[in-house]
């Protein structure tokens, strides 16, 4: 979209109509640490993630974390991290992996960024790839122009992807 933020009540609708079956949006509420949930079905756990034109949804019935990043420069990683990154020619790309991968994590756990990012462990993946580290598993995805990461308790390898326009 123009506007990845202005299409994710609308993507998040449409999942919920096409995974859950449910005729109308729940009301949305906010955790003490701003993890998005629905009071009327607490069983069942979302998160939404926006940067600049790109939108990206989970549904699960566990908790569950994802982040997008437009690819832009940025510096948060610890120096394992940061050793991997220049190690593989500094590309954007594989810096935008690790962070989505980070970003997807807080989200999961519901603790959002309270600490340095360079301190939140994820996995070093190519895109595509997942792997599991203290418990959650980790999946990352890419296309033009985006990277983007799921994070779990459990393994997402069956996922369903829907597309919404």
């Amino acid at each position: 979209a123009e506007d990845g933020a202005s299409i994710s009540a609308a993507l998040l609708a449409g999942a919920v109509r096409a995974v859950w079956r449910l005729e109308a949006l729940p009301e949305t509420a906010l955790g003490p640490l701003g993890k998005p949930f629905f009071p009327s079905h607490p069983a069942l756990h979302f998160n939404l993630s926006h940067s600049g034109p790109y939108a990206f949804c989970a549904l699960s019935d566990v908790p569950v974390g994802v982040d997008v990043e437009r690819l832009r420069p940025q510096r948060a990683l610890s120096g394992t991290e940061f050793a991997w990154f220049r190690d593989r020619g500094s590309r954007w790309e594989d810096f935008y992996t690790l962070w989505t991968c980070k970003e997807a994590r807080v989200k999961c756990l519901g603790t959002g960024l309270i600490q340095a990012p360079a301190s939140i462990s994820v996995p070093l993946l190519d895109s595509g790839a997942a792997a599991t580290l203290d418990g959650l598993v980790f999946t990352t995805y890419a296309g033009e122009g985006y990277r983007a990461a799921l994070c779990s308790p459990t393994d997402t390898a069956a996922l369903e992807w829907f597309t919404f326009s």
